[in-house]
């Protein structure tokens, strides 16, 4: 599954999952609460310009049901 994704800027990702129904629901420091209606709400504990790595991005799309072609 990791070998599909890429290295990604945390704000690119962030960006993608608002673009697919996710929405900020909380922020408190650079850890952010997101929510989608159907799904459990999912802490996004990264900095805008933090590299998120290939496993760690499989693991969000896990919980949030990002792909690769949403990047």
């Amino acid at each position: 599954m990791t070998d599909q994704w890429h290295a990604t800027k945390a704000r690119l990702v962030l960006r993608a999952l608002i673009k697919s129904g996710w929405s900020v629901k909380r922020t408190t420091g650079s850890h952010k609460t997101i929510s989608r209606p159907g799904w459990p709400d999912t802490i996004f504990p990264f900095h805008d310009n933090d590299e998120i790595g290939p496993r760690m991005l499989a693991r969000i799309a896990k919980r949030t049901g990002l792909a690769p072609e949403d990047l």
